[in-house]
């Protein structure tokens, strides 16, 4: 049975049993603050599960794109472990329970219509305590005694070890599924039965249990791995040689020129170049790159480790490292078209952004070679650690290693172990531990975390009313209010406070747009005048809740007000700010313009990235890997303005999911859209949108671009103004170039021609004071031009690192401005020594730490300058990521300065 198959005849077996058929959520739960990646299918369904919202449905199926690392190390070497692979699901949220998800397990396995897997090739595995589920296989289903093994909380509970070690929260037993195979029982269906909440740990002496709370709705999750079940059908020894991924595997040794070998060591690092290759693909469809936090610092990792893997296959083979990553991912494409057409559609764009990061990595694996080959010979030539016997490689070299140059620390290990060294795993775990703090690696939170409007969430949806409704015609009623954390009766004097309404027309934060602002006013009665004021100072969502955040307006002795605070049921007439809305409004449908030019000017892959809609100010990030040139740039403005005289109606309309595709509708890639959506036409763009927008082009007034620049390796970012905001900005610069005119005494006109003179004279002043001997020294350091030059590129950026005698800090400064201005990708460390200054030959020292802000994400100067200044006999050091500053008392250590610096970059 191929995959495909396998896939779908689950999915519809389960449509057959009543369960609503739903899409695999995002591989990147924006949404979803607790996890990095989608861990499981029950991810999506975390809400319905604690019965946070109203069920539309009450049980459900799915096939979820999943991605975990924490069996990394065991990818390529087993034949079923990944870091990305598709959980089949079936899920009931207070519907069927054990005895039903037993007995479906059991027919779509051994019915001929569906599975038709020979029962006695089938064993089961319960919880030692759930004599529920083991009567069910036994009595029931006929499962043999000896094909049933009853095993402890470690094994068979959920979450594993939840009785005795926790966490608190919902748990419940589990029942294993294992299909025999030559090598041994494999699993392929775990069947989570969520009956408790864990309160607290058991008391000693306490019986089994006593700490576990029934749950007032028992809930189903399950999870069938469609590889490791198509491996079984399929009769093949690993899930990598099923029909969707052994010819991956293959068309990666044939991009490397070797041949697969499954048994060999090359065949190990091909299988997880697969794995690896699949994960990233996917992630970097929906707009996750490579980088230094979170996600994104997952995906370099893997990416790193598929390149070494790749290199050493073309060493082996004595030929030199080159990219091939991203000559994979049309193959994962292919392969997974099916069931995800759309990656089709950004092929280009994904090879593109692996390529780039291939191409950075290369350049510093070299180096990192060589640097690993110095420390077994330090450790070879120290006498110290001979006569210690000490032959371990330090826990701090191997996390260098791996943060410095991307070196799995598995692979540094073989390298220890071939020369006969030790490996410290408990130091790097300890310098690991660090590190995900500081670069957002770490897990995350708690995966059900408390949440203190649950309550609310079981009993109400906002229901919001801000597209059309006439606001101050329309009256709900308090249905929440949240202070300090908890839920409470009324307002508190003096505090911010979370207000929630049955009904809103106040916009929550969403799609980029921000929540609105404006005033909820309360009644003592019907038709009298208003007695509460709440100031509405922000509005966010909170799942299916439009949350309202702000102050109640405290009366003074002189106010008319009375004294009369904001309470739940109240009724309340919500007004969002007219004018604060109308200029959200004028820059969302710009937005909308924007993305569509820029698609039109620059090609499809000018995608977004992300975006902020404020009161007439926009800010769009989209995928480009060049700056757009300033005549392009006019160009676009130009046409967009054309658009808003051409007076273009704003057409919105809902509709199904599918039908917005068939329209054309522009969808971003990662985000999560329910079954309908809102669709927002202007002229030729077709977006689904569900911010606010005008009626018609012509409200937005004006619109002006004020920058563009790089913000990450291939993302741009434009920043534009919109109604009175660009008006204002144009107002200004016309002031400028009126006192320009003012003070040089021409026309306009002429203004350019005469401030091209001047630089030309002063051009000209300069080359004067270089042919003095005090100027050449200062001529040549400012000559930025010459310096970008002579840039030593690492790891893709240009460093510029030198001493610059007998010049100012202002002049330093000015010409790491220079510099930035004048190339992108570069990072700057000058320093300055006043010899005279103590007297001795080696004086003061300055450090000054400079970078252009598209690197800033991976390399910050303040960070490097703290890290330079304990070497020259300094503390501590300031700035930011794009400018630090610091310095000490001894310049003798100026190499070691510039050699820490290189290592910084690496």
């Amino acid at each position: 049975m191929q995959t495909n198959e396998l896939r779908e005849k689950y999915l519809q077996f389960f449509e057959s049993k009543g369960c609503v058929r739903k899409p695999s959520d995002v591989l990147v739960p924006r949404w979803d603050p607790s996890v990095l990646f989608t861990p499981a299918g029950m991810n999506q369904f975390k809400d319905h599960f604690l019965g946070r919202v109203k069920l539309e449905f009450t049980k459900a199926t799915t096939c979820q794109k999943c991605l975990r690392t924490g069996d990394i190390d065991n990818v390529g070497r087993t034949a079923f472990h990944h870091t990305f692979f598709e959980m089949l699901g079936n899920f009931s949220f207070g519907d069927y329970f054990k005895k039903e998800a037993i007995h479906w397990a059991w027919e779509f396995l051994t019915s001929k219509k569906w599975l038709a897997i020979e029962p006695g090739k089938l064993s089961v595995t319960v919880y030692k305590d759930d004599h529920e589920a083991a009567k069910i296989w036994l009595e029931e289903i006929g499962v043999p005694e000896n094909r049933l093994q009853y095993l402890d909380e470690d094994e068979n509970f959920w979450p594993a070890s939840a009785p005795s070690l926790g966490p608190d929260g919902v748990c419940g037993p589990c029942s294993e599924i294992y299909h025999d195979t030559p090598n041994g029982p494999v699993e392929i269906w775990n069947l989570v039965f969520t009956q408790f909440n864990r309160v607290g740990d058991p008391e000693p002496g306490a019986s089994t249990g006593a700490n576990l709370l029934p749950l007032p709705s028992k809930n189903i999750d399950t999870g069938m791995g469609l590889e490791r079940c198509a491996a079984v059908l399929q009769g093949v020894d690993t899930n990598y040689h099923i029909d969707i991924l052994r010819p991956l595997v293959e068309t990666a040794a044939e991009v490397l020129g070797t041949k697969y070998d499954a048994k060999s060591d090359d065949g190990r690092r091909l299988r997880r170049i697969a794995d690896h290759i699949r994960a990233c693909a996917f992630a970097v469809h929906e707009n996750v790159y490579p980088g230094n936090k979170e996600e994104k610092y997952v995906i370099r990792r893997l990416l790193r480790r598929a390149v070494l893997d790749g290199q050493t296959i073309q060493r082996s083979a004595g030929r030199a490292a080159n990219t091939f990553l991203h000559l994979l991912i049309p193959k994962v494409a292919e392969l997974m078209k099916e069931p995800y057409p759309e990656l089709l559609e950004t092929t280009t764009r994904v090879a593109k952004v692996i390529e780039t990061e291939e191409e950075h990595f290369l350049g510093t694996v070299d180096s990192g070679i060589d640097k690993i080959e110095r420390i077994f010979s330090e450790m070879q030539r120290d006498a110290t650690h001979r006569a210690r016997g000490v032959s371990q490689v330090a826990g701090h070299d191997i996390f260098d290693m791996y943060q410095t140059f991307g070196f799995p620390p598995e692979l540094f290990e073989t390298l220890a172990s071939e020369r006969g060294f030790a490996f410290d795993w408990e130091g790097f775990r300890k310098e690991m531990e660090h590190h995900g703090e500081i670069s957002g690696s770490a897990e995350k939170g708690a995966l059900f975390k408390e949440d203190v409007l649950a309550e609310i969430k079981q009993k109400h949806k906002t229901e919001f009313v801000g597209y059309d409704a006439i606001w101050d015609e329309d009256v709900t009623k308090v249905v929440a209010i949240v202070a300090d954390g908890k839920l409470v009766d009324s307002v508190p004097k003096g505090q911010t406070v979370k207000i929630i309404l049955e009904r809103t027309p106040f916009y929550g934060e969403k799609g980029g747009q921000v929540g609105d602002t404006g005033m909820i006013f309360g009644f003592c009665k019907a038709n009298n005048p208003p007695n509460i004021a709440f100031m509405v100072e922000d509005t966010q969502l909170d799942g299916d809740l439009i949350v309202h955040i702000g102050h109640q307006y405290i009366p003074t002795l002189e106010d008319d007000f009375p004294k009369v605070v904001l309470k739940v049921g109240d009724e309340v007439f919500p007004s969002p700010s007219p004018d604060n809305r109308q200029a959200v409004a004028r820059a969302h449908t710009a937005t909308h313009l924007l993305h569509y030019r820029l698609r039109r000017t620059l090609g499809s892959h000018a995608e977004q990235q992300g975006s902020k809609v404020d009161a007439d100010m926009l800010r769009f990030d989209f995928t480009n890997h060049q700056a757009v040139d300033k005549k392009m740039l006019l160009e676009i403005e130009r046409e967009i303005n054309g658009l808003i005289l051409d007076t273009c109606e704003v057409e919105s309309e809902e509709m199904s999911l599918d039908k917005a595709r068939k329209a054309g509708a522009m969808m971003l890639f990662g985000e999560k859209y329910p079954e309908k959506v809102r669709v927002i036409q202007v002229g030729n763009s077709i977006e689904l949108c569900g911010g606010t927008h005008v009626d018609n082009t012509s409200q937005i007034g004006l619109f002006k671009i004020i920058s563009e620049e790089s913000v990450a390796a291939g993302v741009r970012r434009i920043t534009a103004l919109t109604g009175l905001k660009a008006v204002e900005k144009m107002q200004a610069e016309t002031a400028i170039v009126q006192q320009l005119t003012s003070l040089f005494k021409v026309p306009a006109e002429e203004v350019l021609a005469k401030v091209e003179n001047l630089n030309a004279q002063v051009k000209q002043l300069r080359k004067q004071l270089a042919a003095s001997p005090a100027g050449r020294i200062a001529g040549d350091a400012a000559n930025a031009d010459k310096l970008i030059k002579s840039a030593e590129v690492i790891n893709g950026v240009k460093l510029i690192a030198c001493e610059l005698p007998d010049m100012d800090v202002n002049a330093v400064r000015q010409l790491i401005d220079q510099i930035r201005q004048k190339t992108d990708s570069v990072f700057m460390l000058f320093a300055l020594v006043s010899r005279a200054a103590c007297g001795t030959p080696d004086g003061k020292v300055a450090l000054l730490s400079g970078a252009s802000r598209d690197i800033t994400d991976r390399y910050s100067s303040v960070d490097l300058i703290r890290r330079l200044t304990p070497l020259v006999g300094g503390k501590g050091g300031g700035g930011r990521a794009d400018f630090g500053q610091g310095g000490g008392s001894d310049a003798s250590k100026l190499p070691e300065v510039f050699a820490e610096t290189k290592k910084y970059l690496g």
